[in-house]
């Protein structure tokens, strides 16, 4: 078993392979990601709770409107 220097249940947004992974496991945006860090903290249940209570659309229909808007 390898030790990682980060806990698995916290975002590090500084990191680029942690970025990538929690966008696509959260089904956010980097944006969105790195806002919620700043509200609720990195703990990924934490963020994935108040993405969720966001959220009045899906976050697929909300970055599809955000594409349109471009």
């Amino acid at each position: 078993m390898t030790q990682s220097n980060q806990q698995p249940d916290r975002i590090d947004v500084e990191d680029a392979q942690s970025l990538t992974r929690w966008t696509r496991e959260l089904d956010t945006t980097e944006e969105q990601l790195r806002d919620a860090v700043a509200q609720v903290g990195d703990k990924a249940t934490d963020i994935e709770m108040h993405l969720k209570g966001a959220r009045s659309t899906t976050n697929v229909d909300r970055v599809q409107q955000a594409d349109a808007k471009s």
